[in-house]
């Protein structure tokens, strides 16, 4: 493992690049960033009662008596973490894309805006009541093409990819436990290409998190790593040499 806290010291000169020009990289900005974030403002703001399902560690089940605007204001992808999903985007402009865990649709947004326009983009979430609002963001902002499915991960992902040829950009954030977060893994692993990359939210989250994350590392299939401790990525390029970064963002 490589650990470096800044690009100082880092060898590798696709790493450099990538920290560099794209992690760091605070220029690369939409004109919909606005707009986005005045839907999360809204959303704060939403004394709507949430109802509960159970999906996973971290999910609505533990906090009953919940509304729209205190999930939005605890659950919602903080701005700079949802900005460096649309640099990534950007970065990798994928065709098949997927995310697993909608909640509220900002972090679905940023993704959204830095694909092309003819992507194939789904989003999963487990709970209906979080879809609605997701879809009616989505609308209020013109993002009328992102694919939601609504359902249980357990069924709904097996669905999804065997309607695609293979994914290229899947960013796991529906389940913070260990064994589904392992399973979801490699159910995608077998539509990964080359060129595929894998984004895990929260992987220093919890003790099972971090042990998910040392299994994804150790896969055989995963060539290059970067730890930014709240996200982690995964290359499979088998050009890279098997290195996992540890990087402060």
């Amino acid at each position: 493992m490589f650990r470096s806290k800044n690009l100082h010291g880092i060898h590798s000169p696709f790493v450099y690049s990538f920290v560099k020009d794209i992690i760091y990289n605070k220029k690369l900005r939409s004109k919909k960033f606005k707009q986005i974030e005045n839907v999360r403002e809204s959303l704060k703001r939403d004394s709507t009662p949430l109802i509960s399902h159970d999906h996973g560690a971290g999910s609505l089940d533990a906090h009953s008596n919940r509304t729209i605007g205190s999930f939005s204001r605890l659950s919602s992808k903080p701005k700079r973490y949802a900005e460096l999903l649309y640099r990534l985007g950007v970065w990798h402009n994928p065709t098949y894309a997927l995310e697993l865990g909608t909640a509220l649709g900002i972090s679905t947004m940023y993704q959204r805006i830095s694909f092309k326009e003819n992507i194939n983009f789904t989003s999963l979430e487990g709970n209906p009541m979080l879809a609605e609002k997701a879809v009616m963001n989505f609308n209020s902002v013109g993002l009328d093409d992102i694919h939601m499915v609504i359902g249980n991960f357990d069924t709904t992902l097996h669905t999804v990819l065997t309607k695609v040829p293979f994914v290229d950009w899947v960013f796991f954030d529906g389940n913070h436990r260990k064994e589904p977060t392992l399973r979801y893994f490699n159910q995608c692993l077998e539509k990964a290409t080359e060129t595929s990359l894998f984004i895990f939210d929260d992987i220093n989250w919890s003790r099972e998190m971090k042990e998910a994350w040392r299994e994804i590392k150790a896969n055989p299939r995963v060539s290059l790593t970067i730890d930014l401790f709240f996200i982690g990525l995964v290359f499979f390029n088998q050009r890279y040499e098997k290195e996992d970064f540890v990087i402060r963002y």
